[in-house]
């Protein structure tokens, strides 16, 4: 059977100075890319099969972001981030990894898990993507701990993935949320290393 690490969501507007920015962020993407060097020269079975990327990809949201002169609630209504095809919405400079694919969401609706994404090779959505070549066990890193990735990490297990997840190599919005995602990533099986 195969691995796969799952980067999830390090794109400029979640790091800093970007319109949705977690503290950390581009430190992040700077430890991941030494993950994925590190991986690519291993020779053992620590190794991943893919390594693969998801991101948020939004054209029309919809009422995910706020709305013109009204204040986001941060639990249903966000600030404009992550707008197809703008600079926000690209990865940070700092992560420099090959990805086997790449997976985008949220284009029309508000998307938290990275399997609510579609592959931009072939647009199979990522539980079909990683079962197609036999993967059994995914390790997620990326942005944000408390949100997108507390939630791929839950879909991955749903999907029936042995699922782990590296905090060295996330940040969370805030101690709190990440506290609470950590324990509920915990009682839904996730390995938290």
């Amino acid at each position: 059977m195969a691995s796969a690490l799952i980067i999830v969501d390090v794109q400029n507007d979640f790091c800093e100075q970007g319109s949705l920015a977690v503290e950390g962020g581009a430190s992040v993407a700077r430890s991941i890319s030494e993950l994925a060097e590190l991986a690519d020269l291993a020779e053992d079975e620590a190794r991943w099969s893919y390594v693969i990327a998801t991101r948020d990809w939004h054209v029309d949201p919809g009422t995910h972001w706020v709305g013109e002169g009204d204040e986001p609630d941060y639990v249903d209504t966000w600030p404009v981030h992550c707008r197809a095809d703008t600079p926000g919405a690209a990865f940070h400079d700092d992560l420099r990894v090959m990805f086997a694919e790449v997976f985008n969401k949220g284009e029309t609706h508000a998307a938290f898990s990275g399997f609510e994404g579609k592959a931009m090779g072939d647009d199979s959505d990522l539980a079909s993507w990683l079962k197609t070549r036999e993967v059994d066990a995914v390790t997620i890193v990326g942005l944000a701990t408390d949100f997108c990735v507390k939630a791929t990490a839950l879909d991955a297990v749903r999907e029936g993935f042995q699922t782990t997840v590296l905090l060295e190599h996330c940040a969370g919005v805030a101690p709190e949320t990440t506290e609470t995602a950590m324990a509920e990533m915990v009682d839904a099986g996730v390995n938290l290393r």
